[in-house]
C-alpha cells in the first residue's frame, strides 16, 4: 500500500487541479490510448477557454470524444428518479480508481482530512479565499455555481449538436463534495443504442473564466415517460434582474461562454451581488434546481 500511495502522490497534479464529473458510461474513462487502463487519467477535467468549436465541442482538443465507453456501460437515468456522479480532480480519486482507496469526501486529495464543515468557512478576522487545492472555483459551498446535465436523443455522437441538446437536470452548489446527486424528470426512453449526454459547468469567478462539456452515453431507465423531449433547445438568457429580459421559457441549451466561436451567450456588468456577470446553471440564467 506504501508504494501505491507514493505513485499516485508523486504522479497526481494536485496543484490548481480542475474537476470532472465522473461515471463509468462518460467517454474517455481510460484515457486516449488504445488498450490502455489509465487509472490516473485526468484528461477529462481540462477546461475550455478560448478554443475554436470544433475543438472544445464533446471534449475533442484531447480526442476523449474518440474513446466511448465500454459496451454495455451506460449512465443510467431513472425516470422519476436520481443519479449520482462523482466530481473529481482525478480518475484516482474516485472509486473507479485503485478500488477507491484514495476517495474522500472533496473533490481532491488534499482536503479528506477535513470535516464537512470546515472547507471554505473563515475564520475571524480574515478575508474570504478562493479555493484553489481542489479548484472549485468558489470561496465556499453556497459560491458553487452549480453544474447541468444534457441529453440528446441521438445515439451517435457525431449527429448531437446544440439545438438537440437539451438540459434536463441542474444542481445547484456544484462541483462541491466529491459525490453529487442529479434529479430525473420524466425523460422518454432513448433509442436501443442509448443516447448522448453532457456534462456542464461554468464556475462563477476564483479564476479563468471557462467553460466544462463533456460526454457520456447515457440511457433512461425505470419506467420511462411517453412524450417526447422537445426541441429544438433554445440559449439561456441573463434573467437574474426583473427589470431585464424574462428567462427563456422551454427547453434549453447548455452553456457555451468565453470560446473563439460557438458562444451562445453575452454578459456585461455586475449582478445583483455586486460581482462580475458569470452566466451559470442556477437561477440568473432561469436554470431551476432539481
Amino acid at each position: 500500500m506504501k508504494s501505491l500511495l507514493f505513485y499516485v502522490f508523486a504522479t497526481v497534479p494536485l496543484v490548481n487541479a480542475h474537476i470532472a464529473a465522473w461515471h463509468k458510461g462518460m467517454y474517455c474513462l481510460n484515457g486516449t490510448t488504445p488498450g490502455q487502463d489509465d487509472q490516473n487519467n485526468n484528461l477529462p477535467v481540462v477546461p475550455m477557454f478560448k478554443m475554436n468549436k470544433e475543438d472544445w465541442w464533446m471534449h475533442h482538443f484531447d480526442n476523449c470524444d474518440q474513446f466511448p465507453p465500454a459496451p454495455g456501460d451506460f449512465l443510467e437515468l431513472p425516470a422519476n428518479g436520481q443519479f449520482t456522479v462523482e466530481m473529481a480532480t482525478n480518475r484516482a480519486f474516485t472509486s473507479l480508481s485503485y478500488d477507491g482507496t484514495q476517495t474522500g469526501t472533496f473533490p481532491g486529495p488534499l482536503q479528506n482530512n477535513l470535516k464537512d464543515d470546515q472547507l471554505g468557512v473563515t475564520q475571524p478576522g480574515q478575508e474570504p479565499q478562493c479555493i484553489a487545492d481542489p479548484n472549485l472555483h468558489a470561496e465556499n459551498e453556497t459560491m458553487a455555481s452549480g453544474s447541468a446535465f444534457a441529453i440528446s436523443y441521438e445515439s451517435d455522437i457525431t449527429k448531437v449538436t446544440p439545438e438537440n441538446l437539451v438540459v434536463f437536470t441542474v444542481a445547484y452548489n456544484t462541483p462541491w463534495k466529491r459525490v453529487a446527486t442529479f434529479d430525473v424528470p420524466n425523460l422518454p426512453a432513448c433509442p436501443e443504442e442509448g443516447c448522448i449526454c453532457a456534462w456542464g459547468w461554468v464556475p462563477n469567478g476564483c479564476g479563468e473564466p471557462n467553460m466544462y462539456m463533456f460526454p457520456y452515453k447515457c440511457k433512461v431507465t425505470g419506467t420511462p415517460g411517453q412524450a417526447s423531449v422537445a426541441a429544438p433547445a433554445k440559449p439561456a438568457v441573463w434573467c437574474e434582474d426583473p427589470q431585464e429580459a424574462s428567462c427563456t421559457q422551454g427547453p434549453k441549451q447548455m452553456i457555451f461562454w468565453n470560446q473563439l466561436e460557438g458562444d451562445n451567450i453575452e454578459v456585461e456588468g455586475n449582478d445583483l451581488s455586486g460581482r462580475p456577470r458569470s452566466p451559470s446553471y442556477n437561477d440568473k440564467l432561469g436554470f431551476k434546481d432539481g
